[in-house]
């Protein structure tokens, strides 16, 4: 069963990160790495061509409360986001009595490769499960993003079954994996 996810009041902190609700003054921050060309595409949406398109997504950001911003202690940058949507397991019986959110996640291609996401998505899990009380977590990745894959691994999550995900911004459909953790 989905279920809302308010992280209004939500800090979660890590040795090397801050994960925080979403502020205005993290446009410039989500526009530098969300307008790098193959960032957003790996996780379906195309990446930004204008600094409007980031601050329209970063309103949404702060309106639904349902997307956390990574912030890097070294530099106070945001160069991610972490957040809870709507799980392809609301729509299969095996788990819809579940109360279950799906992770997505994005990450600036500079910071690929030194294990910060499997980082952030820990902590964002053990957060699900004490604080929100959720019964499970999903998570899915294109079935060519092996970056995705590997920190899907890392976190514990086990591999159910391979779906279709409809992108309506990049107007086609991808092959994706899907993956469940259980509390």
């Amino acid at each position: 069963m989905d279920v809302k996810i308010d992280f209004s009041n939500t800090i979660i902190e890590t040795d090397r990160l801050i994960l925080r609700p979403w502020e205005e003054t993290d446009l410039h921050d989500l526009y530098e790495y969300a307008s790098v060309e193959g960032v957003g595409e790996m996780a379906g949406w195309k990446h930004h061509e204008s600094i409007d398109v980031s601050h329209k997504i970063l309103k949404s950001f702060i309106s639904e409360k349902n997307v956390l911003a990574i912030e890097y202690k070294e530099n106070k940058k945001v160069i991610g986001s972490l957040g809870l949507h709507r799980s392809w397991a609301n729509e299969d019986a095996a788990y819809a009595h579940l109360k279950v959110k799906e992770i997505g996640y994005v990450l600036s291609k500079d910071y690929w490769g030194k294990g910060i996401m499997p980082e952030a998505v820990k902590a964002l899990i053990k957060t699900c499960f004490e604080k929100f009380g959720l019964d499970a977590l999903t998570v899915s990745h294109f079935i060519f993003n092996n970056q995705s894959r590997r920190v899907i691994e890392k976190c514990g999550f086990t591999f159910v079954k391979k779906g279709l995900y409809h992108s309506e911004q990049l107007a086609r459909n991808f092959q994706d994996m899907r993956y469940i953790l259980f509390r």
